[in-house]
Parts: C-alpha cells; sequence; structure tokens
C-alpha cells in the first residue's frame, strides 16, 4: 500500500525550491490519495496537473492500484501549517478553540508557540453602566486551538 510519507517526499522533492509547499496528505484503505499544496502567492490548476503527472511517474500502477489527486488548499479550507499563517497575516480569520468560543479576528502574528489576535469585544469598563466594545489583542498556544480558517466576509 502506497503511504503518505513516500507521496509528500515526491511531492516536496518536485516543489523544491519554488514557492509553493505541501499542506497534507491523505491516503484512503482503497488507495485513494489526497494531496492539498498551497504557495506563498497563488496555486495554478497547471501546477497541480504538473505535480500530478510527476508523482505518478513516479508511482508503478501495475504495483500498486491507486488515484490521485493534487488540490489547492482553498480558501475557507483550515490553516495546516505555520507557513499558510505566515501567508494570510493581517488578514481576517475564524478561530474556534477547544473550549467552544469561535473567535472572529485579525491574525497579527503566528508563531511555534501560537497565533496573536486582533478583536472587537464588549467588556465592562469602571465607571460605565453598560460594557462597552473594547479592541483586545490576545495570544492564543496552539493546544487552545481547534482550527483557524481565513474568512471572507462578502458584506
Amino acid at each position: 500500500m502506497i503511504d503518505a510519507k513516500s507521496v509528500i517526499e515526491i511531492a516536496e522533492r518536485h516543489l523544491a525550491g519554488g514557492d509553493m509547499f505541501v499542506v497534507e496528505c491523505k491516503v484512503s484503505p482503497m488507495g485513494d490519495i489526497e494531496l492539498l499544496i498551497d504557495s506563498d502567492t497563488a496555486v495554478k490548476l497547471e501546477d497541480c496537473a504538473a505535480l500530478n503527472r510527476a508523482i505518478e511517474a513516479e508511482l508503478d500502477r501495475e504495483i500498486e492500484d491507486y488515484s490521485l489527486m493534487v488540490a489547492s488548499a482553498g480558501i475557507g479550507s483550515e490553516l495546516k501549517q505555520l507557513r499558510q499563517y505566515h501567508k494570510i497575516i493581517g488578514s481576517s480569520v475564524e478561530v474556534l478553540l477547544k473550549d467552544g468560543v469561535k473567535i472572529l479576528a485579525k491574525l497579527d502574528a503566528a508563531d511555534e508557540s501560537g497565533i496573536t489576535l486582533s478583536y472587537e469585544e464588549k467588556q465592562l469598563v469602571e465607571g460605565k453602566k453598560r460594557k462597552v466594545t473594547v479592541e483586545v489583542t490576545k495570544s492564543y498556544k496552539w493546544e487552545e486551538v481547534k482550527y483557524t480558517k481565513e474568512y471572507l466576509d462578502f458584506k
């Protein structure tokens, strides 16, 4: 059976030196391979097709029956790699924390320890009778984050 690690190695070898990178690879027990790639700029259909052909050239259909799909990690899909976070710093994101809280915020920073978000929150301020909307900047560790997606506001 073809394993995800070998597919990732082949893909990374063909993507080396460019601005594209592997996000995720899933291989089902039936031999369905799904490889998601992303780029610091943009992933074109031709890029996916070329990588698909390069991977198929290195895998042997005579030994193993499989189907291969190479696709771009689309807008709205969960971010999986730190490099994806770096690409959208300054953009709006939707973050779901493991405690069930969903936050719509601006991504200020991302590193090995976690992410920093800026968002508006209603808080009780001393001297005020009602809660006031306040700009909050808060950091979250990766262990607290269930997922992060780029958020597109169509308003």
